[in-house]
């Protein structure tokens, strides 16, 4: 959320966050799945706590945080099932609503487990105004991105994006690693990292305190 909504700016969480309410509930594994795992016939002595009459273990891997940041409402919600459904990994589902539009990010079987950027229209908006933006707009994204670009949909447009931006979540941790090394030979950290770390473990850690409590 703090990237999307506020990239580059920075974020005081003594001020710009507010914790409405927060959640947390189990993914169950059987014993089955946990052998297939772990290789363990039996848990260990430190997660029967969790484990219930019906032999299955309580994993707490799945949350909700509701929140504003910066007077922004925001929702998150973490799934974490025990198995992926066939030819997908990890998947992102996200809208952030506008006073013209929303921007989509979908990822599932129709879109081949790729995200998928569409801009969706509210409803009353000037199509010919949003349309005329857009066009606008789009090049300074390609200043950026050489090869972006839309193509007119049902429900609004899709974002194109070239195969080469399509690295994996793996090669993303590269270009975490190049970024703070570029940090290094500047001898400083942009002005947001610090404050905007301490805003992200203050939402989560909060967050976890609510949903214990």
């Amino acid at each position: 959320m703090q990237w999307e909504c506020f990239p580059g700016q920075v974020l005081d969480y003594r001020t710009d966050i507010r914790i409405a309410s927060a959640r947390r509930w189990p993914t169950e594994i059987t014993p089955a799945q946990f052998a297939q795992v772990t290789q363990l016939n039996e848990y260990p002595a430190f997660l029967q706590k969790d484990v219930q009459a019906s032999g299955s273990l309580h994993t707490y891997a799945n949350g909700e945080i509701n929140y504003a940041i910066k007077g922004v409402h925001a929702k998150v919600t973490v799934l974490w099932n025990f198995e992926a459904p066939a030819g997908a990994g990890d998947t992102h589902f996200s809208v952030m609503r506008g006073s013209r539009a929303n921007l989509v990010i979908r990822q599932g079987t129709a879109e081949a487990w790729q995200p998928v950027l569409t801009i969706e229209p509210s409803e009353n908006t000037d199509m010919a105004a949003l349309a005329k933006a857009l066009e606008q707009a789009l090049p300074r994204v390609q200043a950026a991105y050489p090869g972006v670009g839309l193509q007119r949909t049902d429900s609004g447009w899709e974002v194109t994006v070239p195969a080469s931006y399509h690295v994996g979540h793996e090669a993303h941790f590269g270009q975490v690693i190049e970024q703070f090394l570029r940090c290094v030979a500047n001898g400083a950290l942009p002005a947001w990292e610090v404050p905007n770390m301490l805003a992200k473990y203050y939402t989560t850690t909060q967050a976890i305190a609510i949903a214990q409590s």
